[in-house]
């Protein structure tokens, strides 16, 4: 196999944006920590700022996250800053003179995806595309036509084996630890299909609201916004079939699978709630339709899961903030205890991704006393919190590397566009609910006779 050769220089567009400030200076300061950070960075935008002004914001940022201050000034001391016009092709060539002899850039587009094919076009036609890769994150279009759009124009510049397009959700311990849980453990395999299984809950609760972001929330949504991506994303690593082999394109493989073996959504397997409030909030359209929450009910056609349902569950202003996975399994056949019901008996293996991470298996054990009456227990192992900065540095000390095994291929991305694009076209009413409820009442109408909802607790 041919060696991939490591990025040699970090170029990130947008560094004096948001994103720059909240997640890439903190991500890139704990590479440095770790000594996994040995190329020029180099920051581009056009703010009429100087250098010393982006290692200003650069020093801020960390002092925000609370980095050490001897690695604050190692980090801003090896900053390079270059204000210019993407419009611009001076911008490029001065790009093209700081890189020096750097022959496999990595470049970081912080930017709006309506800035791509213009950045994109100046790296090329600079010569600053020659062997590098292009970092972009979600979200990659806003249906299935604009991503295949978006794929369309990264590709006339680069090939799909130099984009990354990152999802921080891919790179959440809690999520590889549940990837690993399934595929490290041989007690799961035979249980871990339709014989066993009677449904499976992913839920993704935020307790707060749109904290400001109005404006960005009416263009997304909840569908847009972490269904189409990271759920769906959860989704396939629960369902996939094991790795044929153990290279990237494996993994990739079989969870592009699952995402094309769900079946076309029901008009009844969707419920859209709003929260009530969500039209005062600034930003926001006096008549808007726009999910703050969505309840969904699908099902992958495969012969691993054929009928089992698979509810999808998201939303804001939920009474707690926590996102879990609940897999439950088949009751028993019947009970030989003399009659006595079993109640509630359903094992379960849950997965809690965040606040903490934990996995728990839920067992019926008896009770102490003569007779045969039993109570519900969990089994559970935990960590400590992992923050999502953890997530960006892992998924960009890979990128950095040219390994491809937690970035979202281009099937995949369309792939879970073809799910959502038809909710997206008929999208149905919106119902109200209150805050700090579970979402609508409306909400019960996905679920199959025998379901009930997991509603996470801390």
């Amino acid at each position: 196999m041919t060696e991939i050769p490591a990025s040699d220089a970090l170029v990130f567009f947008g560094a004096t944006g948001d994103l720059a400030y909240k997640k890439i200076f903190p991500s890139l300061a704990d590479l440095l920590h770790r000594g996994l950070l040995r190329v020029p960075v180099i920051g581009v935008a056009k703010a009429n700022w100087t250098t010393d002004q982006l290692r200003a914001r650069a020093r801020a940022s960390l002092e925000a996250a609370k980095k050490p201050a001897a690695l604050i000034e190692q980090f801003c001391s090896r900053l390079a800053y270059i204000d210019g016009d993407y419009l611009d092709p001076a911008t490029f060539k001065r790009l093209r003179l700081v890189l020096g002899d750097a022959s496999h850039p990595l470049h970081y587009l912080a930017i709006p995806p309506s800035m791509f094919a213009t950045v994109a076009d100046g790296l090329a036609n600079s010569g600053c595309g020659a062997g590098a890769r292009v970092v972009v994150e979600k979200p990659f279009g806003r249906d299935l036509a604009s991503a295949q759009a978006l794929n369309a124009t990264l590709h006339r510049f680069f090939p799909e084996e130099s984009i990354f397009r990152i999802d921080h959700y891919l790179g959440k311990e809690a999520v590889l630890n549940m990837l690993y849980f399934r595929f490290g453990n041989s007690f799961l395999e035979p249980l871990w299909n339709r014989n066993h299984i009677h449904s499976v809950q992913i839920t993704m609760a935020e307790s707060f609201g749109v904290q400001g972001r109005g404006k960005f929330y009416e263009e997304a949504g909840a569908i847009r916004d972490v269904v189409q991506n990271h759920m769906l994303q959860v989704l396939a690593t629960l369902a996939m079939e094991p790795p044929a082999s153990h290279t990237p394109g494996g993994m990739r493989y079989e969870k592009n699978k699952v995402l094309e073996a769900i079946r076309p959504l029901e008009a009844t397997g969707l419920v859209r709630g709003q929260f009530a409030g969500y039209l005062d909030e600034a930003g926001v359209a006096a008549n808007s339709t726009v999910e703050t929450f969505a309840a969904l009910r699908l099902f992958v056609d495969s012969w691993r899961w054929a009928d089992v349902p698979f509810y999808i569950r998201a939303g804001k202003s939920l009474p707690v903030s926590c996102t879990e996975v609940m897999v439950r399994f088949r009751a028993p056949p019947q009970t030989s205890f003399g009659g006595q019901e079993l109640g509630s008996s359903q094992n379960h293996v849950r997965f809690r991704m965040s606040p903490d991470a934990t996995i728990g298996w839920g067992a019926r054990c008896k009770l102490p006393g003569q007779d045969f009456v039993g109570e519900n227990v969990e089994l559970t192992v935990s960590h400590e919190t992992v923050e999502d900065i953890e997530a960006y540095e892992r998924l960009r000390d890979g990128a950095g590397a040219g390994d491809p095994s937690l970035v979202a291929h281009q099937d995949a991305v369309e792939a879970s566009w073809a799910v959502i694009d038809p909710l997206l076209q008929h999208p149905g009413p919106v119902h109200s609910y209150v805050p700090g409820t579970w979402g609508p009442e409306a909400a019960d109408s996905v679920l199959l006779p025998g379901s009930t909802w997991h509603n996470p607790v801390l």
